[in-house]
């Protein structure tokens, strides 16, 4: 069996039987929500080829999530907005994301793998470096939380905003993204607090 259920494999020998990965996406973003995603796969489920959704293309992120979200027992997702983001700060942003993923999830996780991080939840839990890597939950929900924030810029968030090249670069801070905010203004769904500098450079138009 492959080592990426080698953290969820401790835990089942252990009697926890409902094992849920945790992942976010967005945290580098100058748009938009930083989404985040909980994932709890079948005892002894892995599905071929799912790894950090970083590594992956659009393609195969797209044929996993289909396969994730047809095998897995069940499947949250949170979303922290730009406005609340620019309120507490992006770790704490990126925390709470994580526990709305977590508390949407159908069946009640018994034990919770964490990327890198800690959740404040009642379950026991692991925060694992570079989870999403070393875990297949934690990379299952990596790849949930990032196909879900990429079709919200390809999608809603393009058409709300056209110009910017959201659908393009995904609200990342890109020379095209920078240099669309200097002409066109910030809008609702730029994080403010990370813009610094550039903000005092452009019009506000929104």
């Amino acid at each position: 069996m492959s080592d990426l259920l080698n953290y969820e494999r401790a835990c089942w020998e252990a009697g926890y039987q409902y094992i849920a990965g945790v992942d976010e996406v967005g945290r580098g973003c100058l748009f938009g929500d930083v989404i985040a995603a909980a994932v709890i796969m079948p005892q002894g489920v892995i599905i071929e080829g799912v790894t950090d959704s970083k590594k992956l293309t659009d393609k195969k992120r797209e044929r996993l999530y289909t396969e994730i979200m047809e095998q897995a027992l069940a499947v949250g997702v949170g979303y922290v907005p730009a406005e609340v983001i620019d309120e507490i700060n992006i770790r704490q942003a990126a925390l709470r994301a994580m526990k709305q993923a977590l508390e949407q999830l159908s069946v009640v996780p018994d034990y919770i793998l964490v990327d890198a991080e800690t959740v404040d939840m009642p379950q026991p839990q692991q925060s694992i470096i570079k989870g999403d890597a070393n875990s297949h939950s934690i990379a299952a929900a990596s790849i949930i939380a990032k196909v879900t924030r990429d079709r919200l810029c390809e999608g809603e968030w393009e058409q709300q905003y056209p110009g910017y090249g959201i659908a393009g670069h995904k609200g990342y801070a890109t020379k095209l993204h920078r240099e669309r905010i200097l002409e066109l203004g910030v809008t609702p769904l730029h994080r403010r607090s990370f813009l610094g500098n550039l903000l005092l450079e452009q019009p506000t138009l929104f």
